[in-house]
């Protein structure tokens, strides 16, 4: 994930990092102009070196973002989309406070929290949810909608998918 950030999020700018935690996965060496966090839990979000400001805030109950429109210049998602259940507002609200042609990257792996993850994740696998993914952000306005695999299966580890849209 940070070598896809290193490549699409632009150095002095903003970024928001939606459901974020304790890591943003941000290359260590490009400094943001600031950058946003978002996410469930303050304590974690607190533990985070690279956020310049947080809030937390339950997306399920209210996707509006408590930020400008055009404010941010890119975004991530990083293993959380599985438990958005209307995500397709919750990616207007990003397409929203985003400046226009900035990116939104959304990566996923195969693992969730059962209990939490939407029924539509579940039943679909890899390909499909990154098909799935593009379908949200294109429902919510996102151009240029691709999809990438950054890392396949095997030796022992997780397959890491991308979604990119353009706001």
């Amino acid at each position: 994930m940070t070598a896809l950030y290193r490549g699409l999020f632009p150095p002095g700018g903003a970024v928001l990092d939606l459901m974020s935690s304790w890591v943003s996965h941000l290359p260590p060496e490009i400094a943001y102009r600031e950058v946003v966090g978002h996410g469930l839990n303050a304590s974690e979000l607190a533990a985070n070196p690279r956020l310049t400001r947080s809030f937390v805030q339950d997306l399920n109950a209210d996707p509006a973002l408590p930020l400008a429109d055009g404010s941010m210049d890119a975004a991530g998602c990083c293993v959380s989309v599985q438990y958005l259940q209307a995500p397709v507002d919750v990616f207007r609200e990003v397409r929203r406070v985003l400046a226009a042609g900035a990116p939104f990257a959304v990566t996923f792996s195969n693992r969730c929290f059962p209990t939490k993850a939407v029924a539509i994740w579940q039943a679909l696998t890899g390909d499909d949810q990154a098909r799935l993914v593009g379908l949200y952000l294109d429902r919510a306005g996102f151009t240029g909608v691709e999809m990438r695999l950054l890392i396949r299966r095997g030796g022992g580890g997780d397959p890491l998918w991308a979604v990119i849209g353009r706001g």
